[in-house]
């Protein structure tokens, strides 16, 4: 580990130890697991035999990260400890915990709130552990996290950058028209099918959702108006367009399984029993571009991966730097390029702005 991972590895465990209640917001890169196990030892020098530890992830595939640093970094004997769930399971839970480890902590939602104040009141310390704390204190994230675990220490990306722990990196976002060419199939009660524009079918949503009111409709609006989005046409064919001009490895971060098989012809996903092949022959150079969908956008380095593409942004600043993640493993003094693809004068263009606030705006580019 640099000196400077060691460094703000001893800030923020300096920052958090003395505390009940504690929140750190460190960047991809400097280790937000080996800070949790950190925090882990020194306080199982000290804690009653009877106590354990509780990690809490958003998804089961984030323990492992958890098992293979405690190898790694010879805390092996702290696994011993060790009680895993997810947010789903928390409250399903007991309550003989020294410390519950919040991982990702921006996933605390209002259910969790009966869990979480009986374990303080049974002596549990919260510790939240994120890339990304929430921006705002209102909200249910926001109030969850600065209830339980209010966050005392920060490393955020565009400082690991200044610092040479990760690559420096550039944003470009392409502006595409909505087509008004009759290219959007609708499937009538009777089995028969028409097409309208992309245009006209973005239109037809909206205007559902303004006249829906509140409530559980309106949800399922958005929902349906987001996934006609996602399957317009127009991002597949800029898409090709950048591919054709690619120069470097690029991974392409599709929408959908099948989206991923048409656009490129080698694809990651749980339903291509080629998956697991395809990224390794990524990883090693014997293929330049690899589409996939959202299982690649957590804990997968690929070394050399200077461009990536991403069709949809979702609003959620979280899962854009999870994909930008994948692009900042280069040597320091590299530069990656991610492009980002926004369809112009609709809600898409709030979700991509809402996407990228949390990355340094000067290094984004609004194409047009």
């Amino acid at each position: 580990m640099s000196s400077t991972k060691t460094k703000i590895q001893k800030e923020a465990l300096k920052a958090i130890l003395p505390l009940h209640n504690a929140g750190v917001e460190i960047s991809m890169g400097v280790g937000k697991t080996l800070l949790g196990l950190k925090h882990m030892s020194e306080v199982s020098k000290f804690m009653d035999k009877s106590k354990r530890f509780l990690v809490v992830a958003p998804k089961v595939s984030i323990f492992d990260s958890w098992k293979a640093d405690a190898k790694k970094h010879k805390m092996s004997h702290l696994l011993d400890l060790i009680d895993f769930t997810t947010y789903l399971s928390l409250e399903k839970q007991g309550y003989n915990y020294e410390v519950i480890y919040l991982d990702e902590c921006h996933s605390l939602k209002y259910n969790h709130e009966f869990y979480l104040t009986a374990a303080q009141l049974q002596g549990a310390t919260i510790i939240g552990l994120t890339g990304t704390y929430p921006r705002y204190r209102s909200g249910e994230k926001g109030e969850m996290c600065n209830k339980f675990c209010p966050k005392v220490y920060e490393y955020k990306t565009d400082e690991a950058i200044d610092d040479k722990i990760l690559n420096d990196y550039r944003i470009y976002v392409h502006m595409i028209d909505l087509s008004d060419k009759k290219v959007v199939p609708i499937k009538g009660k009777n089995g028969s099918t028409w097409f309208v524009s992309e245009q006209q079918n973005y239109d037809y949503w909206t205007n559902q959702l303004e006249g829906a009111g509140k409530g559980k409709n309106i949800q399922m609006l958005r929902i349906l108006r987001m996934k006609a989005l996602m399957g317009y046409p127009s991002k597949e064919r800029y898409v090709e367009q950048l591919l054709a001009r690619r120069k470097t490895k690029t991974l392409l971060f599709a929408n959908t399984q099948d989206q991923a098989d048409r656009l490129a012809p080698h694809s990651y996903h749980s339903n291509n029993p080629k998956s697991a092949e395809n990224l390794e022959k990524f990883k090693s150079g014997e293929i330049e571009l690899l589409s996939a969908v959202e299982q690649l956008s957590e804990g997968v380095n690929i070394p050399n991966l200077k461009s990536g593409i991403i069709m949809h942004a979702y609003s959620n600043n979280r899962k854009a730097s999870q994909k930008l993640g994948r692009l900042l493993r280069l040597n320091p003094d590299d530069t990656a390029g991610v492009h980002i693809l926004c369809y112009r004068d609709t809600v898409d263009e709030a979700w991509v702005k809402s996407a990228i606030e949390h990355f340094d705006q000067e290094k984004i580019v609004w194409l047009n």
